[in-house]
C-alpha cells in the first residue's frame, strides 16, 4: 500500500498550511487519482462510514467534491441501490465490518459497481489485507487499495479534533478501566500518528510525566495518561518510518502531548473574544449560527449561517476581544455608508427626507451590490448586538472582573461570598462556573464541611457541585486521591502568599481588563520552542533515556536543531482580510491560498495535542504564537468544549447511569 510522494513537510518545498495539506490529499491525491484509464471522464459515487464522512466534510465543500467527478455520496452501513455502470470510490476506516460490507458489495455476479478505488482512512490490518486478496471475484474489480492515513478532523486551520468525543470521561472517570482506557488510547494514536503521515513529519514527542512525590506512591491510570499516549503514538510512527516511502528518517518538528490537568480553568471561565462568546452565549450548533432576516412578506425569515474560514469578516475578528469587535463592525458599517451611494440614500431617508425619482433610480441601480455586501456585515452587526446585550442581561462583566481576579491572586474568599449575596440572579450556569474557578485556586476551601455554607449561599444542586468535586479526577497529583482538589502542576512562585493560578506575562499588552487571563498551553509551548521546557516534567520519547515515568536524566528536544524564535508582537492582519483584487477572496481555494501567503519563512512546526477536550482560547492562543514565533503551532485534542458542554461531561465522570443527553447545565 503506498502513499503520497509530495513532500509536506515544514522542512521542504512550498510551505502548505496544515488544513490545506488535508484538503489537497482529500481532492488531488484520492479523488482525482481515480481518474486513469476507461475511469477518466466517468462520474463515480462515493461511499464513506460516520467517521470519512466528518473528515470530508470538514476539510472539502461539496462542491469541490463534485468537481472531481463524484456525482453521488452514499453511506457504507445504508442499503445502496445498485450503480453497476458506475465506479466507485471507498473511503472508510479499516475495520472489519467495512471490509465485510465492501466484499459483499463488489462480488458475485450481482454487485454494486463497476470498478472499486478503495482508501482507508489508517493502517490496515494484515488480517483484513488477506480476507481482500482471498476473494478473487472481488479483486479483479479493485482499482486501488491505499493506506490515506488521514483519520484527524481539521476543525480549524491549525487544529485537529480525533473521533474520541468521551475521552474525559472514558479516560478520567472515577471508576478507572485500564482496559477500556488503554482501547481510547491507542485509537487516538492511530489519528494522531495519521496527521504526522499526512503532512510528512517526524516529531519530537514530548509529554507530561506522571508526577511522584516520593518513589513508594502508587501511580494511577489517570496519572499515566500523557505517558500512555506518548508511548502508542511513538510505535505508530516507528512503523511509518520503516514503512512509508519518503516518509522522514530524522526529526522534523515538535509534539507535546498533555492533557486537561495541565490547566482546569481554561475549559470553564467566560473567554471575551467574539469567537468564545458567540459559541458560549448564543446557543450555536457547531458553527451554525440561525439569524432573522427582512423578507418581502414583512415576516422575518430564519436563515442558517456558517461561522466558518469562508467568512472573511468572521477571520478577521474572530479572536478580537468582543469589545474591539464590536467597534470594529461599528467602523465597517460607517465606511461602508459612506461610500455606498444606496447606503447613503437609505441612511438619507431615515432622516425624513424625501426620495426624487433621480434617487431611486440611483438606488434600484446600487441595490444589488448593496444587499450582497450588506448582509454579510449586518450579520455580524447582529451577532455582536446579540453578545453585547447577553452580557449586559446577565451582568458577565463583573462576574468575568471577579473570575480573573480570582485566577491572578487579586481576590479571594470574602469577594466570592460578597459577589453571591449581593447577586441573588446570576444563572445557575455561572454561579457553577465561579465556584469551579474557586475550587481550582483554593482547593483547601473544599474540605471537610468548608463547602456546606457555599453551596448554600450558591443554592446550587448536589448535581452541580458534583462537578466541581469530579474537577479532582483531573488533576494527576497523588493527593487528589486523598480528597482534595489540588491547583495546577505548574506553581509559579510557591512561597506567594497569595493565591494564584496565573501570573501576568512580562511584556504583555493587555487592553482589556478582561483579556488578562491566558491559557498554560501559552507559556508551555513559548518554553518549548525557546528549549526551555524542564527535562524531568516533559520527557522525550526520541531519546533513548526517557522511560515511561519520570526520570531526573530524561532528555530534552535537541534545540540545536530547531530554528531559533523570533519575537513578532503587531498583531497579525490576516491576509484573507485585507482588499485584493486578484479574486473575492470567498472561495475555499482563494482563502487557503491567501493563507499561505502569512507562513512564509516558517521554522519547524509544533504540534500541541490535549486529552480530554481543548478550548477556543487554547486554539486563539496557537494563532498568536504562530505569528509571535515564526513556527506553525497546531493544536489537536479528542474534541473542542465550549464551557457548557465541558461541564455536562465533568457531570458524567460520576454519572454512569446518565449519558450526555439526559444532563443539562
Amino acid at each position: 500500500m503506498s502513499m503520497s510522494d509530495s513532500d509536506t513537510s515544514s522542512q521542504g518545498g512550498e510551505y502548505k498550511i496544515f488544513r490545506q495539506i488535508t484538503r489537497e490529499r482529500l481532492l488531488y491525491e484520492m479523488l482525482r487519482s481515480t481518474k486513469t484509464g476507461d475511469s477518466k471522464s466517468t462520474w463515480k459515487v462515493l461511499v464513506m462510514d460516520k467517521v470519512t464522512v466528518k473528515i470530508m466534510s470538514y476539510s472539502c465543500k461539496m462542491a469541490d467534491i463534485t468537481e472531481e467527478g463524484v456525482s453521488l455520496v452514499e453511506d457504507i452501513y445504508r442499503r445502496r441501490q445498485p450503480l453497476p455502470t458506475m465506479d466507485a470510490i471507498y473511503f472508510i476506516q479499516p475495520t472489519k465490518e467495512n471490509v465485510v460490507i465492501f466484499l459483499s458489495d463488489m462480488s458475485g455476479k450481482s454487485h454494486l459497481y463497476k470498478k472499486a478505488f478503495v482508501f482507508f482512512s489508517s493502517p490496515v490490518p494484515r488480517d483484513l489485507v488477506n480476507q481482500i486478496k482471498r476473494d478473487s471475484s472481488v479483486l479483479s474489480r479493485i482499482g486501488a487499495l491505499r493506506e490515506m492515513n488521514l483519520e484527524y478532523f481539521p476543525i480549524d486551520s491549525q487544529g485537529f479534533i480525533t473521533d474520541n468525543e468521551r475521552a474525559l470521561e472514558e479516560l478520567f472517570g472515577d471508576e478507572e478501566s485500564s482496559r477500556k482506557g488503554d482501547v481510547c488510547l491507542n485509537a487516538m494514536a492511530t489519528s494522531i500518528a495519521t496527521v504526522f503521515a499526512s503532512l510528512q513529519e517526524f516529531p519530537f514527542v514530548r509529554f507530561h510525566a506522571a508526577k511522584s512525590l516520593d518513589p513508594t506512591t502508587m501511580t494511577t491510570f489517570r496519572d499515566l495518561i500523557p505517558t500512555k499516549l506518548a508511548a502508542a503514538v511513538w510505535n505508530c510512527l516507528m512503523k511509518y518510518k520503516a514503512n512509508l516511502t519518503n516518509y522522514p528518517q530524522t526529526e522534523t518538528c515538535e509534539l507535546l502531548i498533555l492533557d486537561r490537568s495541565v490547566d482546569q480553568v481554561a475549559p470553564i471561565i467566560h473567554e471575551w473574544t467574539y469567537d468564545a462568546m458567540c459559541h458560549d452565549l448564543l446557543n450555536m450548533e457547531g458553527n451554525k449560527y440561525v439569524h432573522e432576516v427582512p423578507s418581502k412578506t414583512g415576516v422575518p425569515e430564519k436563515k442558517e449561517v456558517l461561522l466558518e474560514d469562508h467568512d472573511p469578516i468572521w477571520l478577521e475578528l474572530r479572536h478580537s476581544h468582543i469589545a474591539d469587535a464590536s467597534e470594529c463592525l461599528h467602523e465597517k458599517m460607517k465606511n461602508f455608508v459612506s461610500k455606498n451611494k444606496a447606503a447613503q440614500i437609505q441612511h438619507g431617508s431615515r432622516d425624513g427626507g424625501e426620495l426624487s425619482t433621480r434617487d431611486l433610480q440611483k438606488m434600484v441601480q446600487a441595490l444589488p451590490q448593496y444587499s450582497e455586501q450588506i448582509e454579510k456585515l449586518s450579520l455580524h452587526v447582529d451577532i455582536a448586538g446579540k453578545v453585547n446585550r447577553i452580557i449586559r442581561e446577565l451582568g458577565l462583566k463583573e462576574l468575568g472582573q471577579l473570575e480573573q481576579d480570582l485566577v491572578f491572586g487579586d481576590a479571594g474568599t470574602k469577594d466570592v461570598i460578597n459577589f453571591l449575596r449581593m447577586n441573588q440572579d446570576v444563572t445557575r450556569e455561572n454561579k457553577l462556573r465561579l465556584l469551579m474557578i474557586y475550587a481550582v485556586v483554593r482547593p483547601e476551601k473544599f474540605e471537610g464541611d468548608k463547602i456546606a455554607k457555599l453551596m448554600e449561599l450558591a443554592r446550587l444542586p448536589q448535581e452541580d457541585m458534583n462537578a466541581v468535586y469530579n474537577m479532582r479526577l483531573l488533576e494527576g497529583a497523588p493527593n487528589s486521591r486523598k480528597g482534595s482538589i489540588i491547583p495546577f502542576s505548574l506553581k509559579f512562585d510557591v512561597h506567594k502568599k497569595k493565591h494564584a493560578a496565573r501570573k501576568d506575562r512580562p511584556g504583555e499588552e493587555v487592553t482589556w481588563q478582561l483579556s488578562r487571563f491566558y491559557p498554560m498551553i501559552e507559556e508551555l509551548v513559548e518554553k518549548l520552542s525557546k528549549g526551555e521546557l524542564p527535562k524531568n516534567d516533559y520527557p522525550c520519547m526520541n531519546d533513548p533515556s526517557s522511560t515511561f515515568h519520570r526520570t531526573p536524566h530524561a532528555a530534552s528536544v535537541r534545540t540545536g536543531e530547531i530554528p531559533a524564535a523570533n519575537s513578532v508582537r503587531s498583531r497579525r492582519t490576516a491576509t484573507w482580510a485585507r482588499p485584493r483584487n486578484s479574486d473575492d477572496g470567498y472561495s475555499s481555494d482563494s482563502i487557503l491560498r491567501h493563507a499561505s501567503s502569512d507562513f512564509k519563512k516558517m521554522g519547524q512546526r509544533i504540534f500541541v495535542f490535549i486529552v480530554g477536550g481543548a478550548t477556543r482560547s487554547e486554539m486563539r492562543v496557537c494563532h498568536k504564537l504562530t505569528t509571535k514565533l515564526k513556527r506553525e503551532i497546531i493544536l489537536g485534542s479528542s474534541s473542542l468544549d465550549d464551557p457548557p458542554q465541558f461541564i455536562t461531561k465533568l457531570k458524567l465522570l460520576t454519572a454512569h447511569e446518565l449519558s450526555l443527553d439526559d444532563l443539562q447545565i
